[in-house]
């Protein structure tokens, strides 16, 4: 049974285990290890704790196990979107994107974008989103390809 909820100061550890295992364990396959090696991290649980707690956060939760999370800014951007690799492909991540895209419509917003992974991509483009362009970021001195995409709201 997966339900969506708001985010709580207790799911910062969980959050934190589905962001990292997120990224070594699915994300690797499109990745080399040294850049896996420069996303993966937390450094500041704090600093994390503060970003979760400042803005609309959901948590994906299959009966009483955190397996997901979400969030949005003010401006549309949708910052974060993991499962956890046990839990993937059983829903969770879009209806944590459902979620999102409902409180952005409730609050006004034409439309939501994201910077989505070269993992992450497939899923984005068959829920509606399209790559505005291919992008380079730098992560502790890795590069890394993702794509910036957005979809329309109506």
């Amino acid at each position: 049974m997966l339900t969506i909820r708001p985010y709580t100061t207790e799911d910062c550890d969980a959050t934190i285990e589905i962001f990292l295992r997120a990224i070594r364990e699915v994300a690797s396959r499109d990745y080399n290890p040294a850049q896996v090696n420069a996303w993966a991290q937390v450094k500041d649980r704090e600093a994390w704790a503060g970003r979760r707690a400042s803005r609309p956060t959901w948590i994906a939760q299959n009966v009483d196990v955190v397996i997901g999370f979400s969030d949005l800014e003010p401006d549309g951007h949708l910052d974060m979107l993991f499962v956890h690799p046990d839990h993937q492909g059983r829903g969770a991540a879009s209806l944590l994107l459902e979620k999102v895209e409902a409180e952005a419509r409730e609050q006004g917003l034409k439309r939501i974008f994201t910077e989505a992974s070269l993992t992450a991509r497939p899923f984005f483009e068959r829920r509606g989103f399209t790559v505005l362009a291919r992008q380079t970021v730098e992560k502790r001195g890795q590069l890394l390809d993702n794509f910036r995409m957005a979809k329309a709201l109506e």
